[in-house]
Formats: C-alpha cells, structure tokens, sequence
C-alpha cells in the first residue's frame, strides 16, 4: 500500500493527530492513530502515545510492530528518534525485540478492562415489571402495511440526515394525536424525536445540569435507572413522599435548589395512584413561581379502564412542562421511539445537547409510526389492547378475590389503569413470592416486584404499610399463557398463607 503524507506547516506532531498510519504486519496494513502532541520532545509523545494503544487494547500482545525504519518514514520522524522510543517500552515491559521476530506488543502487557465505578444494578424483576407487556400483540401485518405506505409516499429527501427534531410527518402526527387522546397543547415544531424515553430523559438532565440546575425532585417510588440518568448528569435528586394521593408536591416549595421535578402524574409508577387535583395544581404553581420546570413521564397514559384518561398534565402549563411519551408500552419496546413536547425555551437547549451522536432516530421507523397514527391503525391498536389489558385486570382481580375474602391483609390497590398493580400481603411473604415466581426461565409468570425494592428516600415516605406490598404485572406473559400463570400465582400464594384454595 502507498500513500503520500499531506503538506502540513506546523509539523508532525499536529498531522499525527488526523493522519492514519498504515505499518506492515504479516503482510497485511495495519492501521493506527497517534496523537503525538502535548508536552515534551517527540520522542516522549511517541512512547507515551504507544504505551496507551497497548494499555487500551488497541494494540493487542503479540501485535507486530514495523520496522523502526519504515515507521519512522511514515511518521516523518528520525529513525533515532523511533529507535530510542521502541528501547524504552522495551525497557519498561511494553514491547519485546527479538532478532529475526522484531519487534512486538509483550504477551506481560495485557492489560485487564478499564474498571469503572461500581454501580448498583438494578433488580431484573423490577425492570421485567417496567417493561412488561404482551409483546406477541404486535400488529404485524398492520405495521408492514404502514411501512410499505410510508416509503412509497416518502420525499427523498426522507433518506437523507434530515432534521434534527425528528421527520415532520411524525411530528405533525404526534401534535394531532397528543391533543386529542391526551389534552397535550403543543405544536409539531416544539416536537422532539428521541431514542426511547431513556434517551430523552438524559438529554433534558444535562440540559439542566448546563442551566446551573443542582438538584432534581423525583418521587420516592419509581425506577432507580431513571434516577441514575440525574447523577450521571451531576444532579442530585429529592425524593417526594408519595401517598394516597400521590407524590406531595406541596413539599417543592421547601426546597429552593430544585428545579424540576419529574412525575408519573397519570398513573404514579409503581403504586398505581393518580396525582390529586389539588397537587396537580400545587405542582404548577411552584413551577410558574419558580421558573421550574416539570418532566412529566406519561408512560401508560392510553391505559384507563374503570373511568375517562385523567389528561396530561402538560395541558394546564405548556412553557412549564415537558411531555415525554412512548411506543414502548402501546406499541413495542423494541421500536426505541419516544418523543417530547418542550417549552418553547428548551427546544434550542435540547437540540443543542443532542449532538452529533444522538442528533437522530431511525427515519424510516418514524416515517411508518407517522403512517400508523395518521392511518387510525394506532387508534384501532390501542383500543384493541386497552380491551385486552382490562380484560387481564379482571380476570386477575377475580382469581385473588376469594384469597382477600379470606386473608384480611391481602388486597388490592392501583387497579384502575396501566399495565400493573399492588398486591398487599401479610408482612414476610411479599420476597418468598417474588423468588418463588420468578423461578420460571421460560418468562410465563406474571412479573412481580416487591414495592419496597422501587423506594428511594427515607424510610418514613412510605405509603402506608408497604411491608407485604408486592407489584404485578400483568401486560406479560403472551395470552395464551395468561391462565395458566394466573393459576400459579394463586397456588403460590395458597401455600405461602397456608389458607388453602377455596
């Protein structure tokens, strides 16, 4: 292979940093980038930057270097110069020289994975419960027949990079859908596509960070993972009490170096409540008082059985909320597609902490969720799904009622929406439960969590007694399975209080 270096004024130690080096090995190129700039001669740039493409594995043990003369051509270096370097990581163990072998990466200088900080993983029970639906129900046949629409109608210009928010034919979409289904009030230029919920949320904490935010408030119940994205982004978080009621908002008020607050205003995640008008409207006057503002995750909002959707908080103070919604409940999780309704105020920030690594989402799967809203084949599938999912409440509710006949501390709660509830139980037999039913590598138990492990905050913030209190979920496992896990929890449950089936 031949190559010409390209004419550069300042010197090599600059052009190393763009410049790719093709060196021999065994009769094939090998490619590597060095950066030889910082302090010191060129010949301390060179070790140093060696000494790194072995410590991180870019050059594995056993790698066979070029010969100082032809490196140090390709380099435009002396060959005194690449001579000294390759002596010294031989010195130091990195490398090993050997006549007739040359020279060579050490087998001693493996070097183990870089060992980050430790973080606390999260229990897989409680993430299978997060993302419990019946994935089986996806509209297969609807959905290519969506896509097939939306490529054939698509600009080419759809192909291209395109528009950092997202395509517009899935912003419009959404603006139409989110005012009708969920009282959103926005428009599709204030629509912003993200990689899943996830996504969107890490963008807005370092959005916050970048705006001399310190502190978020998050309430005392709810998923560590979406706390984690806050620490990361170098907030610290304030567990709000949550309650009956739903998490005390008043208590904002209180703590002056907040200033957002993220909620499950719909239906709380996990205790099922939904958020009391009185602190709905709490929560928007500290937001407006303040210049807050308020993330609210509306990740099961479609899902309401027993009486109209309570709407989105969003609607009552659009330049104080952010909306964050997503396919991953009503659709599938698989499709990575969120989105998010911004103040006016935010859109720029938010683009702007996207970059040039997340700036965009997958252009032809929002081109065909687009289609399938437009179409009424989203509608169809929610309404579909929603008949589905209630009918699996009731039947779970009908096989447990002779148990809280029959147990005074079993009942339920948080059973008019979503995809999960609270099974409370004698105290001592909500973790024999979960590992007893988590037993089953072939995912066709209902997913169950105990409460406890969601709580964050002191101890005191509980709801109520959440000794005994045991999420379910009951979106998974596919339908026909449904009856047959229903029956196993029961069994289980019979033996754990020692009462018997009825």
């Amino acid at each position: 292979m031949s190559w010409t270096q390209p004419y550069d004024p300042i010197g090599p130690r600059v052009w190393s940093n763009f410049g790719v080096n093709p060196w021999a090995n065994s009769g094939s190129d090998l490619h590597l980038h060095l950066d030889l700039s910082g302090p010191g001669s060129i010949r301390a740039a060179l070790v140093r930057a060696l000494r790194d493409a072995v410590r991180t594995g870019r050059l594995t043990p056993g790698t066979r270097l070029p010969p100082s003369r032809s490196f140090a051509a390709d380099l435009g270096l002396a060959r005194n110069t690449v001579a000294a370097a390759y002596a010294e990581l031989v010195a130091e163990g990195w490398l090993t020289a050997r006549q007739g072998a040359g020279t060579r990466v050490a087998r001693r200088a493996a070097v183990p994975p870089r060992a980050y900080p430790p973080a606390a993983a999260p229990r897989p029970e409680l993430l299978r419960l997060a993302t419990a639906i019946d994935v089986s129900a996806f509209p297969r046949t609807a959905w290519i027949a969506a896509t097939r629409r939306a490529l054939t109608a698509a600009p080419s210009e759809a192909f291209g990079y395109g528009d950092s928010r997202g395509r517009p034919e899935l912003r419009h979409a959404l603006a139409d859908y989110l005012a009708r289904a969920r009282g959103v009030r926005t428009d599709p230029e204030r629509i912003v596509i993200c990689s899943g919920f996830a996504g969107g949320l890490a963008l807005l904490a370092r959005v916050l960070k970048a705006s001399g935010a310190r502190r978020a408030a998050v309430e005392s119940y709810g998923l560590a993972p979406h706390r984690d994205l806050f620490t990361a982004a170098g907030l610290r978080t304030l567990p709000l009490p949550v309650d009956e009621y739903g998490a005390r908002t008043d208590e904002l008020s209180a703590a002056p170096d907040v200033r957002a607050a993220l909620l499950t205003p719909a239906h709380q995640y996990p205790t099922g409540v939904t958020l009391h008008p009185d602190r709905r409207a709490a929560v928007i006057d500290w937001a407006r008082t303040t210049t807050g503002i308020v993330l609210e995750d509306d990740y099961d909002g479609e899902f309401r059985y027993d009486r109209q959707p309570v709407g989105a908080l969003q609607g009552l103070a659009p330049d104080h909320v952010v909306y964050l919604g997503t396919s991953s409940k009503s659709l599938t999780p698989a499709l990575r597609l969120a989105w998010m309704a911004l103040p006016g105020h935010l859109l720029d920030k938010v683009l702007d902490a996207k970059g040039p690594m997340e700036r965009h989402c997958s252009a032809l799967d929002q081109l065909t969720l687009a289609e399938f809203i437009t179409s009424g084949a989203y509608d169809r599938h929610v309404r579909a799904m929603r008949l589905r999912y209630r009918r699996r409440r009731d039947l779970l509710v009908a096989a447990l009622a002779p148990l809280t006949r029959r147990v005074p501390h079993i009942r339920l709660t948080g059973i008019a929406a979503g995809l999960h509830l609270v099974l409370r139980l004698p105290p001592g037999t909500e973790r024999p439960l979960v590992h007893a039913m988590a037993d089953d590598p072939q995912g066709r138990h209902l997913p169950l969590g105990v409460l406890r492990d969601f709580h964050h905050g002191p101890a005191g913030h509980t709801p109520g007694p959440a000794d005994g209190a045991v999420v379910v979920g009951y979106g998974a496992p596919p339908e026909h399975a449904f009856t047959a896990a229903l029956d196993a929890l029961c069994r289980t449950l019979d033996a754990l209080t020692g009462t018997g089936r009825a």
